[in-house]
């Protein structure tokens, strides 16, 4: 995590359309000061009007601590979000936020292979910014819907031969096989978009080594039959209070440690966000969430607490 936590109330300054469907909106800090400083791939948690609590990526200027810009699909299927970001947010609203934080950072490499689809391209340009800044070799895959739904277009001109905008409707699906068919020799592959793009970068990514592929997911993986099957109660002890707690199947361990007056740090509670990210002092966990890499999940060191659940009888708790 490259930022600790900071409590905001932010000031809505602009809103502009940024393509069919997105929206940009820059923040500023309510009462004047500078902005907390952040990293490529930061996000921040945002109390939308209605009460809602959602991540967005940050996809402004490194450099520029006195604004915050965000992107924001309308998502027609979503769960309320993008609908209270476009039709109710208004240029001079205060709002809550949390962050940044950062569960998709920038690592060092020789050279960079950037794969955006749709609105994944928000956390993306700054790595693309990054990337240059460091003068590093790099490519950017960017794929949409259409041309006129993808957002930032104009911002990654000046970068051809690095920069390869692709819409569906004009070109198909993205050629990832092409692209990723080869191991790069110190290459790191950085992905945001939508499951089935992950998905495909995924599957075309088979022969590369072990922790060559960073992904941010907007929407949680939804855990196989065989986990849910496999659901029974365990007992939580919270290592700083000693206080243990049962949890019944289809309650989550945040819910659990809160009837017995520990209130953990939450926010999307579909682990995806990191915010309820806890230390496993003791026992096996079993990981339902989207964030973790393979790597992480199997040494257990850690889980997210609003999903995750114990293969044993017993987790002790770092809380």
């Amino acid at each position: 995590m490259a930022n600790e936590d900071t409590d905001l109330r932010l000031l809505v300054r602009q809103l502009r359309w940024e393509a069919d469907g997105v929206l940009s909106v820059l923040l500023e800090n309510a009462d004047g000061a500078e902005l907390p400083a952040w990293t490529p791939g930061a996000h921040i948690d945002l109390t939308l009007p209605g009460g809602l609590v959602r991540q967005y990526s940050l996809c402004g200027s490194l450099d520029d601590r006195r604004t915050w810009r965000l992107g924001v699909l309308r998502e027609p299927d979503g769960r309320g979000g993008s609908a209270a970001v476009h039709d109710r947010l208004r240029a001079g609203m205060v709002l809550e936020a949390c962050g940044p934080r950062n569960n998709f950072a920038l690592g060092d490499a020789q050279r960079y292979v950037f794969i955006a689809g749709g609105i994944g391209i928000t956390p993306i340009l700054a790595m693309v910014r990054e990337a240059e800044r460091r003068g590093a070799d790099w490519t950017l895959l960017y794929g949409g819907r259409c041309r006129e739904s993808m957002a930032f277009v104009e911002e990654l001109r000046g970068h051809e031969g690095k920069v390869t905008l692709h819409p569906e409707a004009e070109h198909g699906l993205l050629p990832l096989v092409d692209l990723l068919a080869t191991p790069v020799p110190g290459a790191l592959v950085y992905c945001c978009g939508p499951e089935r793009l992950i998905g495909a970068v995924s599957d075309a990514m088979a022969s590369w080594p072990p922790g060559s592929l960073h992904i941010e997911r907007f929407r949680p993986v939804a855990p196989a039959a065989e986990m849910e099957d496999s659901d029974h109660e365990f007992e939580v002890e919270a290592a700083g209070s000693g206080v243990r707690v049962r949890v019944p199947v289809g309650t989550t361990v945040v819910r659990a440690l809160e009837s017995v007056g520990v209130y953990p740090a939450t926010s999307c509670e579909e682990g995806i966000c990191g915010t309820c990210e806890t230390k496993v002092l003791d026992g096996v966990p079993d990981h339902r969430d989207s964030l973790l890499s393979p790597e992480e999940q199997q040494a257990g060191n850690s889980m997210m607490i609003c999903v995750s659940r114990c293969r044993g009888p017993r987790l002790v708790l770092d809380i």
